[in-house]
């Protein structure tokens, strides 16, 4: 039986650094036509992120379609930018990973270097 999850890809560069991420799919944590509290949860962070990437760091690029959300920092951001954006998306990645902690089954957190 296929198994419906959320799969969350932080993007790093070699020095720990993100530059972006991917959350693909649906948690799945609900029957049909029920509220599904983790994909709440899960679009919650990274909305919230998105946001403070706008108003903080002047950040506006992302891709969004149903069951995908996806962001790349730009390369041409100011020092004082680039490290708000770091506090930011590491702010992401706790509350990705604390939701994984506690719903393991419906979300999948990992990392890639770019």
């Amino acid at each position: 039986m296929y198994k419906v999850m959320t799969r969350a890809v932080i993007n790093r560069l070699k020095n720990g650094d993100i530059v972006g991420f991917s959350i693909r799919g649906h948690a799945g944590a609900s029957r049909n036509g029920e509220f599904d509290m983790v994909c709440a949860a899960i679009s919650a962070v990274g909305y919230t992120a998105l946001g403070g990437l706008q108003e903080l760091c002047g950040v506006n690029k992302y891709k969004e379609s149903d069951g995908c959300l996806e962001m790349k920092l730009p390369e041409d951001m100011t020092s004082e930018d680039w490290a708000k954006a770091q506090i930011i998306l590491k702010t992401l990645e706790i509350g990705l990973k604390q939701i994984e902690n506690q719903y393991s089954e419906y979300i999948q957190v990992s990392f890639r270097e770019v």
